[in-house]
């Protein structure tokens, strides 16, 4: 019996220290650069050989090795803290701002560029004015670049006097970065929550990134229309206030929805298809919230606007033209 609780500790003790490794390994070459990403990366493996060699004269001494190291890990992570102030990309330089007084709310910083290609664009951040009584719409756009079953997900909030603003939970890029799942685990990006345009916003996933963007109403109250709509207000000053990091898996495009979502209805439940974002459109509508007839597939059909927004012509109201109103 000895022996085997021997063997299972070792099991064990050999686990954490890879596993430690490997996760500490990848926090240090993602947050460090040059001679100090040598010198970190060396010093890691330095203390595996050590709680190694300290755990076969002592089992205590190696748990204790191993412990320590993982203090010194633990205590340089919790310094890598969010912040507002880097050098960002500019179509994340600005996170939506929100004021709001009675049914009235003024959106500070919403994005409306002019996208020349998929990474170039005349640059305009506007301020726009809402009246919350006349908030008519909300539709989910799910946009789709390789994966069917991984979308981002984006929000349009539609008004009686024509107006849309979508908002979109995303990566806050420094100007140098590109996404990364892996990077997106270790702090590596800040979260932002963008508000724009469709002409902006859509125009720019379906006419030059060439994403397969689809559009769905979604059928609330309108007391749950205002009160998903203050859900993201809340989540822009929230952001505002105190910066926080993205995360691949529990703060992303769709969880982070998911979460404005459950404070209009608690009882919502967790499924795959949170994670699974091309799949959507699907949990939606079993909670019978996804408006429209006849069999989902016909209705995901009917939902791709990429082909209408590529063949809008100048002059053309875009957000009339994704939904084929004349």
């Amino acid at each position: 019996m000895a022996r085997i609780f021997r063997i299972v500790g070792s099991t064990i003790f050999a686990l954490l220290a890879l596993f430690g490794t490997a996760w500490a390994g990848t926090a240090l070459w993602l947050h460090l650069t040059g001679a100090l990403r040598l010198a970190a990366l060396a010093a890691l493996v330095m203390a595996l050989v050590v709680a190694v060699l300290a755990r076969r004269r002592a089992r205590p001494l190696g748990w204790a090795a191993l412990a320590i190291a993982a203090l010194a890990v633990a205590g340089w992570y919790q310094t890598i803290v969010p912040r507002h102030d880097r050098d960002w990309a500019p179509d994340v330089a600005r996170g939506v701002r929100a004021d709001v007084s009675g049914d009235h709310l003024t959106l500070h910083d919403v994005r409306d560029f002019d996208w020349i290609t998929r990474d170039t664009a005349r640059e305009r951040w506007i301020t726009t004015r809402y009246d919350l009584e006349q908030l008519q719409t909300v539709d989910m756009l799910t946009s789709v670049w390789d994966n069917p079953d991984i979308a981002h997900l984006l929000v349009s909030f539609g008004f009686s006097d024509g107006q849309h603003v979508v908002f979109s939970v995303e990566i806050r890029r420094e100007a140098d970065e590109v996404f990364s799942e892996i990077g997106g685990f270790f702090h590596q990006f800040e979260l932002v929550l963008i508000a724009a345009t469709e002409r902006d916003i859509v125009k720019l996933r379906t006419n030059h990134r060439k994403e397969q963007v689809s559009l769905y109403p979604i059928d609330l109250t309108p007391q749950q229309r205002r009160d998903f709509f203050m859900a993201y207000v809340t989540l822009a000053q929230r952001l505002e206030a105190r910066p926080e990091f993205y995360n691949t898996l529990t703060a992303n495009c769709t969880t982070v929805v998911y979460a404005l979502a459950k404070t209009v209805n608690p009882d919502l439940p967790m499924d795959r298809r949170i994670v699974l974002s091309g799949r959507l459109p699907a949990f939606i509508d079993e909670l019978g919230l996804l408006a429209g007839d006849g069999p989902l597939e016909d209705r995901q059909r009917d939902a791709l606007i990429t082909p209408r927004a590529q063949n809008a012509e100048e002059g053309d109201k875009f957000s009339d033209v994704i939904r084929n109103i004349d």
